[in-house]
């Protein structure tokens, strides 16, 4: 069976901002946008903007240029991966192994499983309204081979279900060149020889094929590879997603307990538990999920991750502890289960040196999720410089010890103030016009006589995210009578056809 999400990414996004299929930028054009050599290009568009014709690989100007009231939002490639993956593991409920099939497609062996569902019917049925109570669109097609089923999904009716008695050949007849799963030059080049269906291409003599497609070695490059693999004829080896299990250790609890110094004594246990299974398996926990059933059936979790990986048991119940605090054991609890979601690799480490450690202070790590625990996750971040040269845009944040990308380290900018205001404020400049240097300026109701000035650093605005009416910016380093040093701004020029009169603004200030 292959399953194809046809809007993986928008659906996927749409999951993240907890929407539902007709809320929130359903009716408003959306695109998803990734960077590229040549400008940021669109990866994924909703219904919308489709209809107003920005498609995915169009650059975000020309788009713009079709759809002014285009939205954007950044794409995320990685994340639809992983997305898909944990689709994969979920999606074995319809069959024993499943594949993916970059970048928005399954394919699930089916072999054997369909009386289990009542039919193959059935099968196809539950898997639509499965994942459309998942939210998402998707199309699926059972067939006797993997491209045969891929080439149903995508391209033959919703739904579609080749009988293993039917002639693949006659079948798969009406289906268009792109069913073979071909580069889009190959494809180009078959319809330019007015090859347009599967069954012109299988009318020709093998032979004048294999002679045109001779050095064409990749199997999305040679149509009879493709051919034989969809017939059955050739073997198409698929690499199977392989679910690995959380680290995990539990308790089922001969009483109920209902006071917390036994619950406490219980995390203990299981934290110690749990040290020795992830020093066995040479990993660290990031990420721990603390589950406690009760006997009244209700399950409370308690969750919490970690800014390194650590199997330390007194440093997890020191975390813990915190997030216990409010916690209602009602009539009891019966079973206590302390689970890894993510882990990382954790080597070895002497114990001597880590008690000298612990003498001598507490670690950087174990610091900044005491931190955590205590203010919130969002509370504890890093500033890190980012790819733009306008400054408010200049900085995000991450975790405090997340690696520094080498985009990030390679940054550079010109001097730029250490303190920039939460948002520029507006000034009053005499300077000569029409573009020189700025002679005195009020701020907060206070004149400022300028003595020295340095400048000006022209930054142009981010065209692939500014409409084309957004200035140019004029910074200037200055310093009044008394010395102290700002970091101002003239929003546009005179005469540029945007706007009227420029307007100035303060950003920074220098120590």
């Amino acid at each position: 069976m292959a399953i194809w999400c046809t809007n993986l990414a928008i659906d996927r996004w749409r999951l993240v901002e907890g929407l539902a299929h007709g809320e929130g930028l359903d009716a408003t054009p959306l695109a998803l946008i990734e960077d590229t050599a040549h400008g940021p290009r669109i990866a994924a568009a909703n219904a919308a903007a489709h209809a107003a014709g920005a498609v995915p690989s169009m650059r975000l100007t020309d788009a713009r240029t079709l759809c002014p009231a285009l939205a954007v939002r950044p794409a995320d490639a990685a994340g639809d991966l992983a997305f898909l993956e944990n689709l994969a593991l979920w999606a074995q409920r319809w069959g024993p192994w499943s594949a993916l099939d970059p970048p928005d497609g399954l394919l699930v062996d089916t072999s054997g499983v369909a009386h289990l569902f009542g039919g193959e019917q059935a099968l196809i049925a539950d898997t639509l309204a499965l994942l459309n109570k998942r939210g998402l669109t998707a199309r699926a097609a059972l067939a006797p081979t993997a491209g045969a089923a891929w080439a149903l999904a995508r391209h033959g009716p919703v739904a579609a279900i080749q009988p293993p008695e039917a002639d693949p050949r006659t079948f798969l007849a009406d289906l268009p060149v792109a069913a073979l799963r071909l580069d889009a030059d190959v494809i180009l080049l078959l319809r330019r020889l007015g090859l347009k269906r599967l069954g012109q291409i299988e009318g020709l003599t093998r032979e004048n094929l294999a002679r045109r497609f001779r050095n064409h070695r990749s199997a999305a490059a040679n149509p009879l590879l493709r051919l034989d693999q969809i017939f059955g004829l050739r073997p198409e080896p698929l690499l199977p997603v392989v679910g690995v299990p959380a680290p995990m250790v539990q308790r089922r609890l001969m009483e109920p307990i209902r006071h917390r110094t036994l619950l406490d004594r219980v995390v203990e246990d299981l934290a110690a538990d749990l040290a020795r299974l992830l020093e066995g398996l040479g990993q660290g926990a990031r990420r721990l999920e603390l589950g406690m059933w009760k006997v009244d059936g209700e399950v409370m979790v308690r969750r919490l991750e970690m800014a390194a990986a650590s199997r330390d048991p007194a440093h997890i119940c020191r975390l813990f502890a915190a997030r216990l605090d409010d916690l209602d054991a009602g009539f009891g609890i019966e079973l206590v289960r302390l689970r890894v979601p993510w882990a990382e690799p954790l080597n070895l480490s002497q114990a001597d040196l880590d008690a000298a450690a612990e003498r001598h202070g507490t670690s950087l790590a174990a610091c900044i999720d005491r931190l955590t625990i205590r203010l919130g996750p969002e509370a504890v971040r890093r500033p890190v410089v980012h790819g733009s040269h306008v400054p408010e845009r200049a900085q995000r944040w991450q975790p405090p010890l997340a690696d520094m990308s080498s985009s990030q380290e390679e940054l550079r900018f010109h001097r730029r103030p250490l303190k920039i205001l939460d948002k520029p404020e507006s000034v009053s400049v005499i300077y000569e016009t029409p573009d020189g240097l700025p002679r005195q300026f009020q701020w907060r109701g206070q004149l400022h006589k300028v003595v020295r000035a340095e400048g000006p650093e022209r930054i142009a605005p981010e065209w692939w995210r500014e409409r084309s009416t957004v200035r140019l910016r004029d910074y200037y380093r200055i310093e009044d009578e008394v010395g102290r040093r700002y970091w101002i701004y003239r929003h546009g020029v005179i005469g540029d056809g945007r706007g009227g009169a420029p307007e100035w603004f303060i950003q920074g200030l220098f120590a």
